[in-house]
């Protein structure tokens, strides 16, 4: 347990490729203050700089980093110990080899360790490398099956504490000859509303546009169906929050995935901003991403 008096740190390091940079953007949003890729020599400056510690700290370092050396790292925790009103925690990513192999290639990026070497070979002698580090970890989290909403709701419930308390609302709109978006936990079916394709006006058109809006608006269970979503989401919301759930998923579905679902999505994600939700849209089968917190 960390005490609310003391100055927190938070090391976050583990396999290049395991999610360091998501997890501090994610602890950014959460409070921290973060900083990646600090050199090791800087750490001791930040620990006898009581000023730098306004709010908790998350400290990125990898084997990319300056000066980064498992026995410097070692010594910096062991040094920490000994001040009495520092906290340091050390949080290890881990990620399974075949993931990380897909995302280097992916990404076409050779692998720090490996220099020419395959990027296995490369994976395997990082792993000897820091092995110390993750058996000394106080966390160590394995992304290998965790989305990029999973892992930060994983992160949001270890290591939010209280500005991280409010659900955090994704609204997201798709095609169901594309399939259900596996990360959803409500799903709508508006394809029972008239369908602006059969507009030759509108069939070029998507649901982000003023004449397919007003198209769709002007079906006379549009009005009634929209009233009872926003009806049950005011019932839904504050209990899914009381169970301390810390993302939800609201999918609305059609046939394409362009037009009346889009337009439905959009009209959701304003009214729950207007209910002051921290909110984030996605058109799946438009390729349109869109984000808004209020």
């Amino acid at each position: 347990m960390v005490s609310s008096s003391s100055r927190r740190v938070l090391l976050v390091t583990g396999l290049s490729g395991a999610g360091r940079t998501t997890a501090l953007h994610a602890l950014e949003d959460f409070g921290f203050e973060a900083i990646d890729n600090l050199p090791l020599s800087f750490l001791q400056r930040l620990f006898d700089s009581p000023e730098s510690f306004a709010r908790p700290l998350a400290v990125g370092t990898d084997v990319r980093t300056r000066d980064f050396d498992v026995e410097s790292i070692l010594e910096e925790i062991k040094s920490s110990s000994k001040i009495k009103d520092l906290s340091l925690q050390l949080l290890f990513l881990d990620c399974d080899d075949e993931v990380l192999v897909r995302r280097y290639k992916e990404t076409r990026r050779r692998h720090p360790v490996g220099g020419e070497l395959p990027v296995l070979d490369g994976i395997a002698r990082e792993r000897q490398l820091l092995a110390t580090i993750r058996e000394r970890a106080d966390f160590v989290f394995n992304t290998t099956k965790l989305s990029p909403w999973e892992f930060r709701n994983l992160l949001k419930e270890t290591f939010g504490g209280e500005e991280a308390a409010e659900t955090l609302l994704f609204v997201t709109s798709f095609a169901f000859a594309n399939g259900l978006p596996r990360e959803a936990d409500l799903v709508f079916d508006v394809r029972f509303i008239n369908n602006p394709h059969y507009v030759p006006a509108l069939q070029s058109l998507n649901g982000r546009n003023k004449e397919v809006g007003e198209y769709i608006s002007e079906d006379p269970d549009f009005d009634p169906f929209f009233k009872s979503l926003t009806n049950m989401l005011g019932l839904l919301l504050p209990r899914f929050e009381e169970e301390g759930k810390s993302y939800l998923t609201i999918a609305i579905g059609c046939t394409g995935g362009k037009h009346r679902s889009v337009f439905i999505a959009e009209e959701l994600r304003s009214w729950l901003e207007g209910q002051g939700k921290l909110v984030t849209l996605r058109h799946r089968d438009l390729s349109i991403l869109s984000e808004s917190s209020s």
